[in-house]
């Protein structure tokens, strides 16, 4: 019996693909055979990370395949076709409205990759859902097969890592640092986030900055109009880095004071783990899996008035009892995304589907 990853990209920095490539070594420590599979694979990976599907082998029906369903791809129906077990890890697809603005092609892509996930309901044996929201998303498509929860696992030794210092040192100037990082991306609504700093830097905090961490590659139509949006309200002091070096990330992380979060389509949300790991406050509206990730840590909102939302990045700036209480909450939940329970959740679930307990 081998265990076979496959998804549609093994692509640098991304969460799935990180994922994926943390779940191979726990399956190679289990004493299985497995390799990952892609359709493209990012060449600033180290070589061997992954193969293309065509090299895929041939498989028996004792194989497995661990799929990680995050768009639309062929893959999505070729699964169907393979005589094997099949188990979907699902990370959630981003609703296709959020991109029909801004990119046709992206929106087609998230179009097919539901359509996709629809089509398979009936077609796997088992799921891995990173989030409970995402598990309700799947019983909301018709799935019936068994559904377990494991977020995703995350290597916290890279955080350790050393951080930019030329980052550190130049943003290390007195100036309050609110930071939101994701791709730029219409559902993350770093609009939302931009406007809410508008209020704050204007009833509260003149020296203040905010940095949107993140790439805009295939978004530039969005990008442009963030842009002619700071532009129009006359802002200053909001910092676009870009797509960065891991360490330029940390760096970022160490030197905010806030964490701002407006996205209203996240399947878990890596960045709020990250900012939870660095005693970050995070101050998030609550939508999609945001309240199931932060899990009682940070600041939920309930709605979206920019001025309210400017009132509470004041409350944790300056409230230092209310602050260091976040911070607690956020360390309490952190425990729970700890590489070694995370890692035991998923030697369980995958013992216990190989001997035949989570069967459709």
């Amino acid at each position: 019996m081998k265990i076979y990853q496959l998804l549609p990209t093994l692509a640098f920095g991304d969460a799935v693909s990180n994922d994926a490539l943390a779940l191979e070594k726990v399956i190679r420590e289990m004493g299985y055979k497995t390799e990952i599979f892609a359709e493209s694979i990012d060449a600033r990976l180290p070589k061997g990370s992954a193969k293309f599907v065509e090299k895929l082998p041939r498989l028996n029906e004792k194989d497995i395949i661990l799929y990680h369903l995050s768009t639309g791809t062929k893959l999505n129906y070729r699964l169907a076709q393979m005589h094997c077990r099949k188990v979907m890890v699902y990370h959630n697809i981003t609703p296709p409205q959020f991109f029909e603005e801004y990119s046709v092609k992206a929106a087609q892509l998230c179009q097919n990759g539901l359509e996709g996930a629809s089509y398979l309901a009936d077609k796997v044996d088992y799921c891995l859902a990173v989030s409970e929201y995402n598990k309700q998303d799947l019983i909301r498509m018709g799935y019936t097969c068994p559904i377990d929860v494991l977020p995703i696992l995350i290597p916290f030794d890279d955080y350790a890592k050393t951080p930019s210092q030329q980052v550190i040192d130049r943003y290390s100037d007195g100036y309050t640092n609110l930071i939101f990082t994701g791709r730029i991306a219409p559902n993350k609504r770093q609009e939302d986030v931009i406007r809410a700093f508008y209020d704050y830097k204007k009833f509260y905090n003149p020296k203040s900055r905010l940095i949107l961490v993140g790439g805009h590659n295939g978004m530039e139509r969005y990008y442009h109009r963030l842009k002619s949006y700071i532009n129009a309200l006359e802002l200053e002091d909001v910092v676009f880095p870009g797509h960065i070096k891991f360490d330029e990330i940390l760096a970022y992380y160490k030197i905010a004071d806030v964490f701002l979060c407006q996205s209203e389509h996240e399947g878990f949300c890596v960045p709020l783990v990250e900012a939870m790991y660095f005693d970050v406050p995070v101050v998030a509206y609550d939508s999609s899996a945001i309240a199931g990730t932060l899990g009682g840590g940070g600041f939920l909102l309930k709605d979206k008035n920019p001025v309210e939302t400017a009132g509470v990045i004041n409350r944790v700036v300056t409230d230092e009892a209310l602050r260091t209480q976040i911070i607690k909450n956020q360390q309490a939940r952190l425990a729970d995304f700890d590489h070694k329970v995370i890692e035991a959740q998923f030697k369980t679930y995958l013992d216990t589907f190989i001997n035949g307990g989570r069967k459709g």
